[in-house]
């Protein structure tokens, strides 16, 4: 679907958003960095960034609705014969692939490393992350059980996202705290998602 005029302004302006605050965040500090600040470095009132953002911690997540899309349009291209549990696995490939090569911090990679350093080490953010993650995981699980309502239900869609997410949370986490590489987080990202599946494959 193409995008609308007025959707294509708001994203525009959620990015310009996101921009200025990881620069603040970069500069001064996550904690150091207030809405008004971030607001006047993106020339843009107050008002509006409450209007695209409930919090300074969802800014952080601005790109998490993007990866919801990502689930969608794999849904739609479902291979021939293709089983659910494969499906699961090409999804969480798909995301990382688009947050990787085109995603919104792919062209800053010191603020790839700022996202995670704010998600692994500041509370607000942290306790954010984990109702965005839990949010995520409950619209991508609905959206398999209505896409293929005779193959999977609601519970087993949660229940199979909830697995693939929280190993691979608990893999990043992991990962980071041992000062591991980018591609060593990647590696041990698809460890942790090919170890989910195996209990995943009758799906």
């Amino acid at each position: 679907m193409e995008e609308t005029r007025r959707a294509r302004k708001k994203r525009q302006t959620r990015e310009l958003i996101a921009e200025a605050a990881f620069r603040l965040f970069a500069e001064r500090g996550f904690e150091q960095t207030t809405v008004a600040q971030i607001a006047a470095a993106a020339d843009v009132a107050t008002k509006t960034f409450f209007n695209h953002y409930p919090s300074k911690e969802d800014v952080v997540f601005f790109a998490a609705g993007d990866y919801y899309e990502v689930t969608l349009e794999v849904l739609a291209g479902r291979r021939p014969d293709e089983a659910i549990s494969d499906l699961l696995l090409r999804t969480y490939e798909e995301v990382v692939a688009r947050f990787l090569d085109h995603g919104p911090l792919s062209d800053e990679p010191e603020w790839a490393a700022l996202y995670r350093t704010l998600v692994m080490t500041v509370p607000s953010v942290q306790a954010r992350a984990l109702m965005v993650l839990l949010d995520l995981q409950r619209k991508i699980a609905a959206a398999f059980a209505e896409t293929f309502p005779e193959e999977i239900d609601q519970v087993t869609a949660a229940a199979a996202i909830g697995a693939l997410m929280g190993a691979l949370q608990a893999a990043s986490l992991v990962s980071h705290e041992l000062g591991h590489s980018e591609q060593e987080r990647l590696k041990a990202g698809d460890g942790a998602a090919e170890l989910a599946m195996r209990g995943l494959r009758s799906l």
